[in-house]
């Protein structure tokens, strides 16, 4: 009983690990790699407690290689010098063996501490598995970034997190030697958020709580156990995804008080800034896209600007943004244009690019007609010249709908003006 359940029954090979069909599974894109060894370094992007850690030392164990671990919360640059001096030393000059570093949380690591993995990392000295419940795109430097193949971990859900605590039931001591009956597990599921380690640990505390052996497990029983342990904002649970979600559907409804009301909470919650910023452009360009193409430059810029300044001062740029979005003009024409192009490339395949607009940088190319009867707008009046841009099957598609607002209204004119005769806006 000194670990804690999910560390007791932490899986230790592909077989007994709970769900990332796509990744382990019989057809998935890391299971043939792990079997054979032949191991890339890579990031593992995903929430908190859908088995990053467990999967990286399941992939040392059955590589049979030396296995090392950072997290990157406690560790410095030289903790990462120091420890792949050791890789280096424990074989890392055989790259079909080469030693794993394995570091939790990398996105917390500063652009020096990333950029001394880099020379360790390209010249196999060690293959890096990194951990993090961040986009790597924001937070893993470029040139780490470009030497790794990023992963990414799926959300646990019902199936997964019962077939989690059955497991638990069926092969922990500490739980067989009670005679546990699951009545309900709603509660359980929804205070986990989708964690396992958090299930895991609620789970426990529900167990060991209860003096006698049999044990029935209620949705009543739960919340009255876990409910003074709950945080008032978890920033890795359900207030985390709930309270986001009513932050972006305040701005989408544009109302600033409630926007701002939501801002808050999440700012007293000890919420990543740069989170909330970041969802702020995705917002800016869904919701408003063309109604304000300004939105985006601000979001962008509030982004810059928290990364720059720090709290507490970045919490007056937030708002100030998240005011300038909420009250301004909303579309989702954009969304919705390239959801309609998704689609449709979807359903028609990869058609040919018509010979007209297609490049045609050598004299073959040229002969074949690659480039030819191609109209260049610059040399027509407002320099437009009607031509088909589209392939051939799909001719004449509207995929782009203007807003009703008054800039895209604006658009629509403009659009109609030179397109009269083809589309109809």
């Amino acid at each position: 009983m000194n670990k804690p359940l999910a560390e007791r029954i932490r899986p230790k090979s592909l077989e007994e690990y709970l769900s990332q069909e796509h990744l382990v599974g019989d057809n998935g894109s890391l299971t043939q790699q792990i079997k054979r060894g032949i191991i890339p370094s890579l990031i593992l992007w995903g929430p908190p407690g859908v088995g990053k850690t467990t999967l990286a030392n399941i992939i040392a164990n059955t590589s049979d290689r030396p296995f090392y671990t950072l997290s990157a919360i406690s560790s410095g640059v030289k903790d990462v010098r120091e420890i792949i001096e050791k890789a280096k030393q424990s074989g890392g000059l055989f790259t079909s063996k080469n030693p794993i570093l394995f570091i939790d949380e990398i996105h917390r690591f500063s652009k020096s501490q990333q950029d001394s993995l880099l020379g360790a990392v390209e010249k196999g000295w060690v293959t890096l598995i990194g951990a993090t419940t961040e986009n790597p795109s924001f937070e893993v430097i470029p040139a780490l970034l470009s030497r790794c193949q990023v992963y990414v971990l799926n959300p646990f859900g019902k199936k997964e997190l019962e077939a989690l605590l059955s497991r638990a039931m069926r092969e922990d001591e500490y739980l067989l030697s009670k005679d546990i009956q699951l009545q309900e597990t709603e509660t359980l599921l929804r205070l986990s958020g989708g964690d396992a380690r958090k299930l895991l640990n609620i789970f426990e505390l529900i167990v060991s709580s209860q003096e006698q052996d049999t044990i029935t497990i209620t949705n009543d029983l739960v919340q009255k156990l876990v409910q003074q342990n709950t945080v008032r904002y978890d920033k890795t649970g359900e207030q985390h995804y709930d309270i986001i979600s009513a932050f972006i559907k305040s701005v989408r409804g544009s109302d600033p008080n409630a926007t701002v009301y939501w801002l808050a909470r999440m700012i007293e919650g000890g919420e990543d800034l740069k989170f909330i910023a970041r969802r702020m452009i995705i917002l800016a360009s869904e919701d408003i896209g063309m109604a304000n193409p300004t939105a985006l430059i601000m979001a962008t810029n509030t982004f810059q600007a928290v990364n720059t300044i720090g709290y507490p001062e970045s919490r007056i740029i937030l708002s100030q943004c998240a005011i300038y979005l909420a009250t301004s003009a909303k579309s989702n024409a954009s969304y919705m244009a390239i959801n309609t192009a998704q689609q449709l490339v979807k359903q028609t395949g990869d058609l040919s690019v018509p010979l007209h607009i297609r490049n045609a940088p050598t004299k073959l190319m040229k002969e074949l007609g690659y480039g030819e009867d191609y109209k260049y707008a610059h040399n027509h009046t407002n320099n437009f010249i009607e031509q088909e841009f589209l392939p051939e099957e799909i001719k004449e598609t509207k995929i782009y709908e203007p807003g009703h607002n008054q800039r895209e209204n604006t658009l629509r004119d403009f659009l109609k003006s030179r397109w009269k005769d083809k589309y109809d806006y």
